[in-house]
């Protein structure tokens, strides 16, 4: 249950009742005495005795939202019709639909779009297999792909559950990068299987974006398909997560003018997540990083390590330290958490350096409450939208996607990841970074563009498809079509 009214368990209720204006204030009154808060009443139907309206009440989960509608009940001269539940429907019948393109409106519109003259473009394709991107859905798709083991902060609830998150993905996908991409659950649960699975849809598609896998198979099924598949593969629980924070780690050290280089950074969590956003804490410069997991601080004398474990050991940890979290986050200047919520006091806080910064991501509860952490911390962020500076994934994967779509990328790499980040952070200039202020809305028309010229840029000059001398684009990539013969 959410602690505070949220959309996300917004209830429409419908009801009838006296037409006077006290009955109006006695309802709203009662639902607000409950701790839920009324965001609209739109009257459907009215006489000159009775009335009936329709009140979108914001509640903070199912069993507020029934405590509500109880309590309404109990009002006399007012009578309940139906309550729905504004998320679920939204969710009815899903939430993507395909389109046609073309019209097909007569007979020649069906032999061009279809028999016969789609197999001509059949020909061409088999002949120049290149031009799938031209003439095919592949140019501008992406497969958002997932076995539904690790489902938000849900678990491993299979792949018929992870599909409203998957079409949630893919509409996000659309409305803020123009791209089509289509949910993919399998049913499939072994690394074998769920790479063989992606290697054989692959054709239709110009990337794949994994979603929601669990550690450590996440990590091998990511480098098996980037080294067996010719488009570029994304893990966006990995790399969309590090980009962001990366992005907002940059600006809140430009507030508390502090270098990555010599900051003291502190990293809740080796998991996915956890483990990528050190890698690219490392691409961006950061040299003094410890890293925590629910065993204490990663050292390399520490027994059973395993996965990625050996290589965080090795890389970071310059100090030697051994311990707990709490150990690990006396003197330092950032705390970036992925891991679990309620692990981090205030006290903890009071023991970082001055001007501290703390990035409390755990999803639904952060590792520290953000109101207790600014009791210390000059810049605070979560991964929540109910509390300034959301390090959000939205902000980082429609972009890259956009940028490798449209730079024809075959692969992804730390460079490109790198440009992404710093890309986002730009787009909060100096004039208006603040502590509450470090990284752009997920809605600020700026973000798509600034990230996805980033990574086409990036991505052509490793293609070599950029004169680097005189940084002009050569036409590889023309999209004239010419009569055959």
């Amino acid at each position: 249950m959410s602690s505070t009214p949220s959309v996300s368990y917004s209830i429409t209720i419908r009801l009838e009742f006296a037409a006077r204006s006290a009955a109006v204030s006695d309802i709203t009154g009662r639902i607000e005495e409950h701790g839920a808060s009324v965001t609209a009443l739109d009257v459907s139907a009215s006489g000159p005795e009775r009335m009936r309206a329709d009140i979108t009440v914001l509640t903070a989960g199912h069993d507020h939202a029934r405590e509500v509608v109880d309590a309404l009940r109990e009002l006399d001269g007012v009578e309940l019709g139906k309550v729905s539940d504004r998320t679920f429907l939204a969710h009815l019948g899903g939430k993507l639909t395909v389109e046609s393109k073309v019209p097909i409106r007569h007979r020649d519109d069906l032999s061009m779009v279809y028999t016969p003259g789609v197999a001509r473009v059949v020909k061409a394709i088999a002949e120049h297999p290149e031009d799938a991107r031209r003439l095919t859905i592949k140019r501008n798709a992406v497969a958002v792909v997932s076995d539904g083991s690790a489902i938000l902060g849900l678990g491993d609830l299979g792949p018929l559950a992870a599909m409203p998150v998957m079409e949630g993905k893919a509409a996000l996908f659309k409305r803020f990068a123009n791209i089509d991409a289509f949910p993919i659950c399998l049913d499939a649960h072994s690394v074998e299987d769920i790479v063989s699975h992606v290697k054989a849809i692959a054709p239709v598609f110009a990337g794949i974006n994994l979603e929601d896998i669990s550690a450590p198979r996440c990590f091998e099924i990511e480098d098996r398909l980037r080294a067996e598949l010719d488009i570029p593969v994304f893990h966006d629980d990995q790399h969309g997560t590090a980009i962001v924070v990366v992005a907002a780690l940059r600006n809140a050290l430009r507030v508390v003018e502090k270098d990555i280089a010599t900051a003291r950074i502190v990293l809740s969590g080796a998991g996915a997540a956890g483990t990528a956003i050190l890698r690219l804490l490392r691409a961006a410069g950061a040299r003094d990083v410890i890293v925590t997991d629910i065993d204490g601080i990663v050292h390399e004398d520490r027994e059973q390590l395993e996965g990625r474990l050996p290589w965080i050991a090795e890389v970071t940890n310059r100090r030697g330290l051994t311990g707990t979290l709490q150990d690990a986050v006396v003197g330092a200047d950032v705390f970036i958490g992925v891991s679990a919520g309620n692990i981090l006091t205030a006290q903890d806080v009071s023991t970082m350096a001055e001007r501290a910064i703390v990035f409390a991501m755990a999803n639904p509860t952060p590792e520290i409450d953000p109101v207790e952490a600014s009791k210390h911390a000059e810049v605070v962020a979560t991964g929540r939208s109910d509390f300034a500076n959301q390090i959000n994934n939205v902000l980082a994967f429609p972009g890259v996607f956009r940028g490798l779509l449209d730079a024809h990328a075959t692969n992804i790499s730390d460079r490109m990841l790198l440009a992404a980040a710093e890309a986002l952070a730009d787009v909060v200039g100096m004039e208006e970074l603040n502590p509450t202020y470090i990284v752009p809305s997920v809605f600020h028309e700026g973000v798509t563009k600034a990230v996805a010229s980033a990574v086409e840029r990036v991505a052509r000059e490793e293609a070599g498809t950029v004169d680097t001398i005189t940084g002009t684009m050569t036409a590889v990539y023309a999209d004239e079509i010419t009569l055959e013969g």
